[in-house]
């Protein structure tokens, strides 16, 4: 019987080390209130990768090799002509693919800003047929609307517009 107590919190150290914890910076604003509302809401899927433990505030990681990363409280990026702005599920997000096929993806009008990093190569759940990363900013759609909306993308037309 004493041998089965002894036991028991070894065998439960050995299986919790199977899964690594996943070592992440935080952003400089992770702990604002804001980014606790996300990271609380986040799924335990996303792409059809299950959740792992990270070991900084306001983050989230998904995948075995970790194929998804979500940062809260990153600098808000102001406009720009450059980067491509996708709306998913009623958030805007700014897609930089110069790191193909990591794909970053910035919210665009929310402060703090959520940054969820996809990286597509090797697995074709997160990949979604080409359109890198679609499909886990939707599943993370829920949580990070919780964030209040300080502005929204407008098309190139649009802008122009307003300018004149």
């Amino acid at each position: 019987m004493r041998t089965s107590a002894l036991l028991a919190p070894v065998l439960l150290l050995a299986l919790a080390g199977c899964t690594p914890v996943v070592a992440l910076q935080p952003a400089d604003d992770a702990a604002d209130p804001a980014c606790a509302t996300v990271i609380v809401s986040l799924p335990d899927t996303v792409a059809g990768l299950p959740s792992r433990e990270t070991n900084a505030q306001a983050t989230g990681a998904w995948g075995e090799p970790t194929a998804v990363i979500l940062r809260c409280g990153v600098p808000s990026p102001a406009p720009t002509a450059t980067l491509p702005c996708v709306t998913v599920d009623g958030v805007d997000w700014l897609r930089d693919d110069s790191g193909d096929p990591n794909f970053v993806f910035t919210t665009y009008g929310r402060t703090p800003a959520v940054e969820v990093i996809v990286d597509s190569d090797g697995d074709p759940d997160v990949d979604n047929d080409g359109a890198s990363g679609l499909e886990a900013l939707t599943d993370l759609a829920t949580a990070v609307q919780r964030m209040p909306v300080t502005g929204k993308c407008v098309a190139a037309e649009d802008a122009q517009n307003l300018g004149g």
